[in-house]
């Protein structure tokens, strides 16, 4: 019997404290791509009970992520090639999230791991001090150890609708 070892580690190359709350993100990811990696490609676009669909979840996750990599944490206009992997808005007039289709799980993939990366990029040359220094914006003030926080806990939420989604729909 494999006896699993439960524990936060610290993600290489990082700053200890960063590196464990990078590896919480990473470990949520982790999840969200073990369960998503064989999706079959005619469920990604399928929406049930006016839920949201996969695909568009995927989406969202990426987008979010970069929205609070960029705007929050680094204060500045997205990267062309980050810019080049939304072609939609995050939400429709009424609020609710865009319906995202026609999109192959690969392309969704390769969207979460480029953000994922360039964020990843940013906070390794992070010290604590920059960590836990808020961004002042206009209607409030943010740390990049919040941002972290907050995308672990946004991910999670998500994770949690797209495993219901998937088991409804195998």
């Amino acid at each position: 019997m494999n006896k699993r070892s439960l524990q936060i580690n610290v993600l290489p190359g990082f700053e200890p404290e960063i590196g464990r709350c990078l590896w919480c993100l990473e470990d949520v990811r982790r999840t969200v791509l073990e369960r998503v990696s064989a999706l079959n490609p005619d469920l990604l676009d399928r929406k049930m009970d006016g839920r949201h669909s996969i695909g568009s979840l995927l989406y969202h996750i990426a987008l979010i992520e970069a929205d609070w990599l960029y705007v929050e944490v680094l204060q500045t206009e997205y990267e062309t090639d980050i810019r080049s992997l939304f072609m939609q808005e995050d939400r429709s007039e009424d609020g609710s999230l865009v319906q995202v289709a026609g999109q192959t799980l690969e392309e969704h993939l390769h969207r979460l791991q480029t953000v994922r990366d360039k964020l990843l990029f940013h906070f390794k040359t992070m010290d604590m001090t920059d960590w836990r220094t808020p961004r002042q914006l206009e209607s409030y003030d943010v740390t990049p150890e919040w941002v972290i926080y907050h995308l672990v806990e946004h991910e999670a939420h998500h994770r949690g609708q797209i495993f219901e989604l998937l088991r409804n729909l195998v």
